[in-house]
Formats: C-alpha cells, structure tokens, sequence
C-alpha cells in the first residue's frame, strides 16, 4: 500500500500533468476479476486472472479451512472459447473426500479431468477441423445426477463443433462425455444428447430427482436478449433426452437463465414484462421494474440461485446490480450488507451459503460469502488491497444528462483527483469520454485503475450508459434497434458537451475512447461530430458491411440486423454509418489498438480503415499486438497501451506527461 500523503504539501499544477504514483504497471497487475464461482463440497472455487503469466485464467482453490491455492500452474489456463466469448469452463464434485475437477484448457479447448496428486486427463479428443471442438458450461454427473466418479459418471455440457473453416460452419448441441478418458482419442465415444436444430444452446440444468432436464435456446438472427426458448425435456433411465417443449420464453422473450428449486420448481428469469423478473412454473415472484437478470454474453452467467430453505440468492437492480436473499412467498428482497455496490452474473449456493463476486467504487472484485441465517458477508477470496493510498482513486458521481428529444441518459463521471495537486485557478479539465463495449452491456460503478491512471493525473473521465444499455429496462435497452452509430454516438456528445457547459470539462480538450463495440463508438463519433479533439479505438467495428459479411464470429454474426437493419434491406445505412466509408471525415487525432489474433473484429477492419486515412494529413499511430485476441489480457499489452493513450492526450492537449513514452504520430 501507498504512503499516506496526510502532511504534503499541495502543488499547483496543470491538469493533466498531475505526478501519480498509478502508473501502467500498476494498472495492468490490477485488471480483470475473479469469475465462475462455485462450490466443490464445502469447497469454494473459481478463475482469476494472471496478466502477469500470459493472461490466463488461473483455477483457485478455497478449502474448507480458508487456506487457498492454484493447484494447476502456467501454462494451464482455464478459459473456453465456445461463442469466442465463452462461458463457465470448469466443474466438480467430491469423489472419496477429494474434489474432482473437469474444465476446459485454452489452448487446445480440450475438456480435462483432473484430481489432487494426478496430472490433468484428457477428456476430449482435439480436432484440425476449422475452430475445432470446444466445450463450455459443464456438469459431472453420474447416473441420474449424483457426484460422479471416473468410469462411471459423465459430463454433460454444450458442444460446438466446426464442420469447416469458415465461422459459420459450426453446430452447437448438448452433449455427454464420459469421464473415464475414453472419449479421448474417440469423437465416437462422445454422446449428443440434443440435436442441432437450434443455432444456439446452454449447458442443461438437471431438476433434484434427474428426471427433467432444461436449458436455453436461440436462433439467428436473435441475440440471446432479444428472445430466447426455455426448452424441457424428460430424461430416461438411458441417459437420453425426449423430444424437447417450450415452456416459456419467444421472439421477444428474453429468458436469461433457468433453474430447478430444491422442491422440483423451475425458476426462470424472463423480461416479458419489460424487465428480467423472476418466475416459478410461469408466476411473477417479484414483479419491480429493475432487473434479475442480464444479457448473456457467456454460457452459463448466473444471476440467481436457489437455496435450500426455499429463498432464492438474486443479482438485481436498476442499474447497479446488489446481492439479496428473495423470499418467494411474500417478494421481499433483502440485500446483504457491506461496501459492494456491483455484484456480477456468478453465484454459487450450499445449504444456506451463497458465494458471489463483489465489487464497489472504492473496491475492486472480491470473492464474497454471504450466510443467509446470519446475514453476515465476508471477503473470501480475492481480497482488495488498496495498491496506492485511496486518496488517489476517484470518486466517482452517478448522473443523469438530457439527450436529444430529452432522453435520459446513465452516466458516471470520474473528477480529476489527487491529493498532492490542484490546478490553477481557473483551468479547467480535460475530460475524456468512455464508452463501453457490447453495445448490449453497461460500465459498472467499480474501482478501476485504469480511470484512476487518467484522474490521478488530472484528467477527468465520463462512463456513459447510452441508450441500448442494459440495467434499465428492456425499452432503454432497445433504444439502439436500428439507431446503432446514431443514439450511442448523441448520447456520448451530449454527456461530454453538458460537462463543458456546466464548466466541469475544457470544451477544447474533450476526448472519447472505447473498445469493441465502444470503438466503433469511438470512431463513428470521430467521423460524425466535431465534439472531440481526439480519440482512442481499441480492437474495433469500422466497416459494417464487412462485419455483417462474414468477418466475424458466428455468435454476433447476425447481430447487426437488430442494431441496424437487415443488409440486404438497407445496404445504404451500413455505408453510411461505417468510420471506414468516411475515413475523408475525420480531423481529429486517433490511437487505434488492435490484436492480431482477434477473430471477433479482425484487425484487416483496420487495415481498411488506415489506408483510407494514408496521406490524408491527421495526425494518428496504429499499434498490433501479437498474440492478443479481443480485448488485452497480457501485462506489457495493457502497459504500452495504456502509455501510448496517455502520451496521445498529452501531445494533443499540450500536457507534460513527464517519463512517459512518447507515442509517434504519423500522417
């Protein structure tokens, strides 16, 4: 931890050019969260994040005494790849007093079993066939779902199998596959349970008597939030499914996630009343306008959790997300107490026990156990400690601003602070704009070092939740159908305008950044208004068409019908809105950041986009990583990004970003 700065003296600075000791290193060893919990017997388990050993995602192990250990080392790396995004990657159950464990291997997408004392056992076979077999949202069961041991027990799971190269040539079913090993070497051996008529499908969810199994479908064009089928099928004493029915769910239905009750009930969470509200068998157990679910971006994201005595642990909210206790009989929700605001979509329940991953403004992710007989919530795992003195994190503001036709808009706004300086009076901030990714997704009120990298320095920077955001409501949320480059792109200016004319930001020295589907923010915003002086495009959409083409992955490959229309219907709107039809409309300074190994926007976007930009005169630097896939995982990537961001803000806005490299900028 920092030096208290109780006693220094306070310097005036300009802002921007404040000395912090949150430097890029710092940052780069505090990014990502811990995710997937769950319980192994009394055993609390989950993946975390190593930036520092190639960006894997570590298995941690809480035993019953509170020890902990990461039992599989470098280069194991717990992470699947099934709609690239992934999903839960690992299960277990106890076998003789010890844990058993099946979790998929990054590197080869290979389900593995593994046990104290023995070295991981493949489970599936690999394959040279295009993206190849991958697995995701796992559970070991045996017979009719009891804990399993090898040769006798399974592992029932989503399969995605690629048929060819292409992104598109890919079947997703459920499937079983035995733990013995013999499947190993044997694709035969491997049992699909469903077939693949759906597009797109969950890891199944086994009621407490093993006879009925559910689990979520979807087809293209739908992405799991515009409408979802809950499906339920019977289960034989073969181990096979029958024909599956719809119980709940449609085109316009959003069912997020589905669950048995200890009782045999079937919880679901279904936003069919304009929010994600929880249901049993079909009736509302607390009906409210705030959400009980998500968008599900990967396989087997939880957001409840039924407890033995009949409650329910819920991730709800409007906006931000708390951890309560529901009680299905009178629709109270009680929340745990304690410092997190933001709980993410993992949880995990024994007995009364529930374990989830909390986090606040002050705070970053942590393991966290709430028992629900005393209503106490504990750290017990990945603890926060403060890196610096907290004096130089943010304090954020949540706010609301006025968008065109005076819709409300979501923010968090992020003031310049530090405890050493202040800036002459009179100046005010540069200010820079972050917009999120997704865009079906929203910035979470949580301590974030990479925001403190830019506010400890002087910079103020705005997390807008632009309309199509999700938090508030499926109307907020379908907001962008159709308006995607439009709504994103008035809402980011009209945050960062009010800013300036409130006098909270310098109106000449605002900025906007974001990756993703936040960088094609970024980069419409660039070639649509005059708002900001500079930007910075991380891993990026630029071209529409392409995208919409088969350049991307098959999860989102369908996914710009309902952001923008159809292309074959409105092939104009795709060149209108797309920074790479329009590269002659961009003045402004731009970073662009891209890996090379990104399958979800491929860096040939870029490549387009940059030689429309060649001898055009503006100002701009481009820098691939190797290695990297979607999103920046690896220490000295998040470093040399982070710095070269900096060094750009400095350049444009005349700061002194003193021992910072200096980012060329070529024309």
């Amino acid at each position: 931890m920092g030096e208290p700065v109780t006693g220094r003296e306070v310097r005036t600075l300009p802002y921007g050019s404040w000395p912090s000791p949150v430097d890029a290193a710092l940052a780069a060893a505090h990014d990502g969260k811990p995710e997937f919990v769950g319980f192994v017997g009394d055993e609390v388990w989950w993946t975390e994040p190593r930036p520092a050993e190639g960006g894997r995602r570590a298995l941690v192990r809480r035993r019953a005494d509170g020890t902990q250990e990461s039992p599989l080392p470098a280069p194991w790396n717990a992470r699947s790849r099934v709609i690239e995004y992934g999903g839960r990657p690992w299960a277990g159950a106890v076998l003789d007093g010890e844990p058993l464990l099946v979790f998929v291997n990054f590197a080869d997408q290979r389900l593995y079993r593994w046990r104290p004392g023995d070295d991981p056992l493949p489970l599936t076979p690999a394959s040279a066939v295009g993206g190849g077999l991958r697995w995701a949202d796992p559970q070991v069961l045996s017979g009719r779902g009891g804990p399993a041991g090898p040769g006798t027990g399974e592992v029932w799971c989503v399969l995605e199998e690629f048929t060819g190269e292409g992104p598109g040539d890919v079947r997703r079913v459920l499937a079983a596959v035995p733990l013995d090993g013999s499947a190993a070497a044997d694709r035969g051996a491997v049992r699909e349970l469903t077939d693949h008529r759906h597009r797109f499908v969950t890891g199944p969810r086994l009621s407490p008597d093993g006879r009925r199994a559910v689990w979520l479908t979807w087809d293209h064009p739908r992405m799991p939030w515009d409408g979802t089928e809950l499906l339920l099928a019977e289960v034989g004493e073969d181990g096979v499914l029958s024909a599956p029915e719809v119980v709940a769910g449609g085109p316009e239905e959003s069912i997020a996630q589905a669950e048995w009750a200890p009782d045999g009930s079937l919880l679901y969470a279904s936003d069919r009343s304009g929010w994600w509200n929880l249901y049993r068998d079909g009736e509302p157990l607390c009906p409210r306008e705030e959400e009980f679910g998500g968008p599900l971006w990967k396989l087997g994201q939880r957001w409840f959790a039924p407890l033995d005595g009949g409650t329910v642990a819920v991730v709800h909210g409007r906006g931000a997300a708390a951890l309560g206790v529901l009680d299905p009989e009178t629709g109270e929700v009680v929340d745990a107490a304690g410092p997190w605001t933001e709980f993410d979509a993992t949880l995990a329940v024994r007995g009364e026990r529930v374990v989830a991953v909390g986090a606040g403004p002050y705070s970053a992710h942590e393991v966290v156990e709430l028992d629900t007989r005393t209503g106490r919530a504990r750290v017990i795992g990945a603890a926060h400690e403060d890196p610096v003195d907290p004096a130089y994190c943010p304090e954020p503001l949540i706010r609301a601003f006025t968008g065109p036709d005076g819709r409300e808009i979501h923010a968090h706004v992020h003031p310049p602070r530090n405890p050493g300086c202040v800036a002459p009076q009179g100046e005010l901030p540069p200010y820079v704009v972050w917009a999120h990714g997704g865009p079906t997704s929203r910035a979470p009120l949580v301590l974030d070092l990479e925001i403190a990298y830019f506010t400890s320095r002087g910079i103020g920077v705005a997390e807008v939740n632009y309309g199509g955001s999700t938090g508030y409501g499926r109307e907020y949320r379908n907001r962008l159908r159709e308006r995607w480059g439009v709504v994103d792109v008035e809402d980011c200016a009209a945050v960062a305008l009010a800013l300036a004319d409130e006098g909270t930001a310098d109106r000449a020295r605002l900025a906007i950044r974001g990756g993703s589907a936040g960088g094609w923010t970024t980069a419409a915003s660039l070639t649509a208004t005059d708002v900001y002086a500079c930007g910075t495009i991380l891993y990026p959409i630029l071209d529409l068409t392409g995208w919409g083409s088969g350049e991307t992955h098959d999860f989102e490959s369908r996914y710009l019908e309902t952001l923008v229309g159809p292309l074959a219907e409105v092939p104009e709107r795709y060149a209108e809105r797309s920074p790479a039809e329009h590269a002659d409309r961009i003045t402004a300074p731009f970073l662009l950041l891209q890996g090379l190994d990104d399958v979800i926007c491929p860096p040939a976007q870029c490549e387009r986009f940059l030689a429309r930009m060649t001898g055009r005169g503006v100002p701009h630097a481009y820098i691939a990583f190797e290695g990297e896939g979607h999103g920046f995982r690896r220490a000295e990537t998040m470093v040399r990004a982070l710095e070269s961001e900096l060094s750009l803000y400095a350049q444009v806005f005349g700061l002194d970003a003193a021992g910072i490299p200096t980012l060329e900028l070529g024309t």
